[in-house]
């Protein structure tokens, strides 16, 4: 399992698509089929360093973006809200398809990336040749998390109600590496990560939009903030949890301990062939740089169910 530093990416291109100036990281052959890599919170395209040279020796061109609030990913106008709604992220990565003149693609991801990437893959199959989720179906709604859940879980998502507080989103705005760090260990308390390689991923948190994406995803989850107008006929489908039919295959860390669904509970939602893999060995939450030869092989697999 990967726990040493590799070198960074050399080579972040930037490209205007829809409401951002996005930063991405454009890996392996230019003719290759082509996967969309997507990270989550608090992690960056570097999630991803080890999984991109494995695709490129198996043909595969490799788009690794960062989402909006990170790296040198910038919103092109003053203007435009800093929104963190589902819905907006899954068509940031259908607009930077657009710009880059992909048409279809493997659509992979992790925490955040795996809800984007499961968006696209349900509301735009035609766009998403195949999925690899982490943690498996990920879409929601602020209706269905309106449900309380019981006090362990709750407790699980303990920095969703800090983030409620004004006082949560200062400390954040203070604190955030320091925040990062402790998710990073508490998400993958088996990863031997060191003071390089977080520093790596934590300076795609200095972005000046990210705290203001942040706060704004984990307060619309729970209804305490609104979404863009724009985006509601999509988020109204969303919420309808529409069931996913392009071959996917969904893995999970054995020791994630980050908050996350059970296979068994998701398995229905997947229409499509499919296949569920364990990935062993002190796997966390950020699976695709602890296990990157498993998330590779799978991103490759997939094109081929």
């Amino acid at each position: 399992m990967a726990g040493t530093l590799v070198p960074p990416f050399a080579d972040v291109r930037q490209i205007h698509a829809g409401v951002l100036n996005v930063g991405y990281v454009d890996a392996g052959p230019p003719e290759g089929p082509t996967v969309v890599l997507l990270h989550g919170w608090p992690y960056d395209i570097h999630a991803y360093a080890e999984v991109t040279p494995r695709l490129a020796q198996a043909g595969y061109r490799s788009i690794v973006p960062y989402l909006r609030g990170f790296g040198s990913t910038r919103f092109v106008s003053d203007e435009s809200p800093r929104n963190g709604e589902q819905a907006a992220l899954a068509l940031d990565v259908i607009a930077l398809m657009d710009a880059l003149e992909i048409e279809r693609a493997v659509v992979a991801g992790f925490d955040w990336g795996a809800r984007t990437a499961g968006v696209v893959a349900a509301l735009w199959p035609d766009r998403c040749k195949a999925l690899v989720s982490v943690s498996g179906y990920l879409i929601g709604s602020q209706e269905a998390n309106r449900k309380p859940l019981p006090p362990s879980a709750e407790l699980a998502w303990w920095y969703q109600f800090y983030f409620a507080t004004e006082r949560g989103r200062a400390g954040y705005e203070q604190y955030r590496h320091e925040f990062a760090k402790l998710i990073w260990h508490t998400a993958s308390p088996r990863w031997d990560f060191d003071d390089g390689m977080f520093d790596r991923s934590a300076g795609a948190l200095d972005n000046p939009d990210h705290v203001d994406i942040v706060i704004h995803n984990y307060r619309w989850r729970i209804g305490l903030a609104d979404g863009e107008r724009r985006y509601d006929e999509v988020e109204g489908r969303l919420a309808a949890a529409p069931s996913i039919n392009v071959p996917t295959i969904t893995l999970e860390g054995d020791a994630n301990g980050a908050p996350h669904p059970e296979a068994a509970s998701y398995r229905a939602k997947f229409t499509g062939p499919y296949a569920h893999r364990v990935i062993l060995g002190g796997v966390g939450h950020n699976l695709p740089q602890e296990a990157p030869r498993e998330f590779a092989d799978a991103v490759v697999q997939v094109d081929r169910l």
